[in-house]
């Protein structure tokens, strides 16, 4: 239900004893390694200076550098925008107008300096009308720092702030702090941006803030604004409340304004409760009746977000008009009932006409839709794209979707944990016009909203110009050197087919048992499904108005991913199934060009599991990415496999030149036996609403043992790592006069990437 991230790494050179002397100018030249103290100079008064900091505090601060250069590449899609009908281009034109009118929402969901810095960066560009020499010139800056300035900047506007959207840890500039403060000082307009920003650009003297998270754990996080004494366990109840009123989370968020009272701020266009009431209701304010807040006072906020949801509105209003089609039309209508008053009901009847949607030329998605970065998991994070299909691409999911089933039968569990009906949904390949977020995925199914996939459905989309998308001379660690040749040619296809079983029979699968409505259930509570984990009749199921999401919590992201990735690698050793991707004749062939893929896909997924340790934290022991949680969980799985089926191959004790080496010949053994045992226990912990069990099993599964994976391990990763790619996006402009939509490619440059943002216009 949410979307499957390409892979990700960065580069962090480990400092051996011959670079102790460049540590000494690394320390002195980059702020991050020191500790703050105001500036003296009363032109400069909210920036800051720094005092040094130990030797440990540089070598783990390095990680935090935003990368050096960023790995910028050019999402394609001309070739196929053009041959769309004037009224589609109209469409797609609105869609993606109104996705990146949301740009600001994100900005404000991820911290208090994101807006800032990127009207700083954007009064820069339009200060020196893109004549980035002549503002070194007048700035006075070096090459070296000018080049750092833009390394930041295209890291900054790829992940749509200053927090990575993998990984969810803050990145900060190589050069020294006044090459931004020189920068600054050559326009006035950019000079006041970045003094908003009050030193956070650089500021890293505490340590809990370089990571998203709850308030109280003193962590980063803007979903619980001016509320720096609001307590998780606070978080928790008022969300129980709203469950328990039927208030949905998602475009909300939270703030404590006093010791009685909680306002869910509602991002909506209008300030004021519709007329005709809200979701639940026309109160706006309410008295919590029972449980750890019974007293207190919650308070319902319309109008947050008010400019942007204004400005997405009246864009989604314009698309509905140029839909073609009446699922289209409503769909949009819908989306901009929500947009204007809030109202979550109308944006899950906007994803009810989106499922009916069948087969579109334009795909879209819009809204607060995934709810990885708000610690308590429930708040959604706005995003949209649209996207055109790709027909010849799309065929092959078209056969998996006819395939599915007959492959979900397959899965090792019974039917009384499966769905009655499989409900046949749509998948596209997609080349993306637009992605709107922190991060773009490579492919997606949703809605997320339990009640609507069981019962009316879900959509899959594979983001193919995402998947091919690649940057020049990537490194590939950790792969034996016997195994690059066929890992190179292969991986791309093997991702691919991963992606399909990953998003359709992955999140596509699998029954909620539930007490739908008080006393009435889907399955025979008289006569219980039997579970294949005890052998006796299950105990545990959701009760009326729970969701997989509100029972499992901040777990149930990672929990569900890794779920839907054991799936894909459980049927990928299907050949049938990759013959429908072009490899083989469907026969059993570990030795033919479908085995390659196989084998490929699995290296791939063990290789992913070990590079994720760069999203664990060893300073709280967590994890700050669910993929990667998910990820490492599968390695795990594949090492506790036995028979040598895999292993993590190394010299010495400091891990040099680590590889994985996997059995290719027990794939279909050893490694898919593992795979469903593991598969099988999530699954029924997860249908059966047993969060003790399902929580205590992954928690032991995404465990990592400080010394050997947290310490050796992870250091040879981050030593290793390349950075994440970063998307160059086009822009569409409408001739009112004609109704012509033209469309505009920038470079793949970090200049490219500015100079596209400067002319959206946000």
């Amino acid at each position: 239900m949410s979307p499957l991230f390409c892979l990700s790494r960065g580069t962090t050179p480990i400092l051996r004893a011959s670079t102790r002397r460049h540590l000494v100018s690394l320390i002195t030249r980059h702020p991050i390694f020191l500790k703050p103290t105001r500036l003296s100079n009363p032109s400069l008064p909210n920036l800051t200076r720094f005092h040094h900091a130990t030797a440990m505090d540089a070598q783990e601060s390095k990680h935090y550098l935003a990368d050096a250069p960023p790995s910028v590449v050019r999402l394609e899609i001309e070739t196929h925008f053009d041959p769309l009908s004037d009224k589609q281009k109209r469409y797609a034109h609105f869609i993606s107008r109104a996705s990146f009118e949301g740009t600001r929402v994100v900005l404000r969901q991820i911290s208090p300096e994101s807006e800032p810095i990127f009207d700083f960066i954007l009064a820069l560009h339009r200060s020196s009308g893109g004549d980035w020499k002549s503002l070194q010139s007048k700035a006075g800056v070096s090459d070296e720092d000018l080049d750092h300035f833009f390394h930041y900047a295209a890291q900054f506007l790829g992940n749509s702030g200053n927090y990575k959207s993998f990984g969810d840890a803050k990145f900060i500039p190589r050069c020294p702090e006044s090459a931004f403060a020189a920068l600054a000082a050559t326009s006035q307009e950019a000079q006041a941006f970045y003094q908003a920003t009050a030193g956070a650009i650089f500021s890293a003297d505490k340590p809990s803030l370089l990571h998203l998270g709850y308030p109280d754990q003193g962590h980063m996080t803007t979903y619980y604004p001016n509320s720096p004494d609001i307590t998780k366990a606070e978080i928790e109840a008022v969300s129980a409340w709203m469950e328990k009123k039927g208030l949905l989370p998602e475009n909300t968020r939270l703030v404590k304004s006093d010791a009685n009272t909680f306002e869910i701020l509602i991002a909506s266009a209008d300030t004021t409760i519709p007329s005709e009431g809200g979701d639940i209701g026309k109160e706006t304010e309410l008295k919590i009746d029972d449980g750890a807040l019974a007293g207190k006072i919650v308070k319902l906020v319309y109008g947050d977000y008010s400019k942007e949801m204004a400005a997405i509105a009246a864009n989604t209003k314009r698309a509905a008009e140029n839909g073609d089609n009446e699922n289209q039309q409503k769909m949009y209508d819908a989306y901009t009932k929500s947009f204007a008053n809030g109202s979550l009901l109308a944006f899950k009847d906007s994803q009810r006409f989106w499922i009916r949607d069948k087969g579109p030329m334009v795909e879209s998605n819009i809204g607060f839709i995934e709810t990885y970065r708000d610690p308590a998991g429930i708040r959604g994070e706005w995003e949209g794209f649209a996207a055109v299909v790709n027909l010849e691409r799309t065929r092959a999911f078209g056969a998996l979707v006819d395939a599915a089933p007959s492959l979900i039968p397959l899965l090792p569990w019974g039917k009384d944990f499966e769905k009655d009906k499989f409900l046949s949904p749509d998948f596209t390949s997609l080349e993306v016009l637009t992605f709107s977020g922190s991060g773009v995925p490579a492919g997606i199914n949703i809605p997320n909203y339990d009640d609507i996939r069981q019962t009316e459905g879900f959509k899959n989309v594979s983001l193919g110009n995402v998947l091919s998308a690649k940057a020049p001379d990537e490194k590939i660690p950790f792969i034996a050197e016997e195994d690059l040749e066929v890992y190179k040619k292969y991986r791309d296809s093997a991702f691919e087919v991963q992606v399909g079983l990953h998003e359709l029979t992955g999140h596509g699968c699998g029954k909620l048992l539930q007490e739908t409505s008080p006393g009435v259930f889907n399955f025979d509570k008289e006569n219980p499904p039997i579970s294949p984990l005890t052998h006796k009749p299950v105990t545990t199921w959701y009760k009326t108005g729970q969701t997989w999401g509100s029972v499992f919590g901040s777990l149930a992201g990672a929990y569900e991913e890794c779920r839907a990735e054991l799936v894909a690698m459980f049927l990928g050793c299907e050949f049938p199934v990759l013959k429908i991707f072009g490899f083989g004749d469907g026969s059993f062939d570990m030795d033919g060009e479908a085995g390659d893929v196989l084998y490929v896909s699995y290296l791939s997924m063990a290789r992913a599991g070990l590079v994720s340790l760069e999203m664990w934290d060893p300073k709280s022991r967590k994890w700050g990415q669910a993929h990667s949680q998910a990820r490492f969980s599968i390695l795990q799985c594949f090492l506790q496999a036995g028979d040598d089926f895999c292993k993590l191959e190394y010299e010495g004790d400091d891990l040099k030149g680590a590889v994985i080496r996997l059995d290719r010949s027990k794939i279909p053994t050893v490694g898919r036996k593992a795979v469903g045992e593991y598969l099988q226990k999530l699954h029924i912990y997860k249908s059966t609403a047993d969060v003790e069990a399902g929580s205590k099993f992954f928690g032991d599964m995404t465990n990592v043992d400080p010394e050997f994976w947290g310490k050796k391990v992870r250091d040879e990763v981050l030593a290793n790592k390349q950075p994440r790619k970063v998307f160059v996006q086009a822009n569409t402009f409408l001739d009112e006069a004609t109704g012509k939509v033209t469309l505009k490619h920038y470079d793949a440059t970090p200049e490219g990437m500015i100079q596209s943002w400067a002319e959206r216009g946000v």
